[in-house]
Order: C-alpha cells, then structure tokens, then sequence
C-alpha cells in the first residue's frame, strides 16, 4: 500500500513546511515537512519546498515498509494512512512497541484505534498539536475525512 492523497494532506498539513533548520518538540534538528537530519546532513543554505517534498518523499517510503512490516493484519486506507503517519511523526521503534500494534495484530481494530490518542505526550506533558494530529489519525482511521 501507499499513502493516499488525504494521507499526504494530513502529514503536510501537521508538519508544516519550514525551509530552515529548527528544533522540533522532542528536540530534534528538523527541516522541511518534518524530516530529521541525520549524519553529517546540514542544509545551511535551507530549502524550498521541491527539495522537502524531495526529503519527504524518502521518508514516507520508510514509513509506509515500517507498517507493512508491522503490521500482520489486512486494513483499509485510512487505517494505513493513519499509521504511516503515526509512524512518521513518532518512529516505527514506537509503533512496534505498542499496545495499538498488539492490539491492531490481535484482529482488535476499535481497540487499537483507541490507542491513537493516548500518544499526545512530548516531554511527558500533554502536547495540544499531537493530540489534534493523532485526532486526526482517528478520523483517517474511521474512514472520515482528515479536515473534519
């Protein structure tokens, strides 16, 4: 599977684009629509938004092997898409540890889907953009559209 269109809308839309390097709230040396600088990557200059579209498009095909790895169960789109941006936003080591995974490969889809929410925290403290984001998974989840 590949992320769909209302997919891609809601990473973008939750990410943001940001041409320069910047901390995002765990911290790390970010840039574009959320992609981690790894290794010795240094973007001095900046970016416009075909090199991050460019950055994001390596890092969505990194995410969308993650969950069909993880993943042992058939799922609709929304429910991809809603992983494959949970796995973007929070790390496939996240995914792979969790109670939605367990539950999800359990065949138990509504209890999995209530885990979405519960990953509202950065730093401990309840953060208000993850927890619109992963509300939003939800709806992708549910079938309903990202925007509602």
């Amino acid at each position: 599977m590949q992320m769909s269109t209302a997919g891609l809308g809601l990473l973008k839309k939750c990410e943001g684009f940001r041409g320069r390097v910047y901390r995002d709230v765990a911290g790390f040396a970010t840039i574009g629509y959320g992609h981690r600088l790894v290794g010795a990557e240094a973007f001095a200059d900046g970016i416009d938004e075909a090199r991050a579209s460019d950055l994001l498009a390596g890092d969505l095909q990194a995410a969308e092997r993650a969950v069909e790895r993880l993943v042992k169960v058939a799922m609709a789109q929304g429910q991809f898409d809603a992983l494959v941006d949970f796995c973007f936003n929070m790390g496939a080591a996240r995914l792979a540890g969790s109670t939605l995974l367990k539950e999800l490969n359990a065949g138990n889809y509504a209890a999995a889907a209530e885990e979405l929410p519960r990953w509202d925290r950065a730093g401990g403290q309840e953060n208000l953009g993850l927890k619109a984001r992963r509300e939003a998974e939800l709806r992708l989840w549910q079938g309903l559209e990202a925007a509602a």
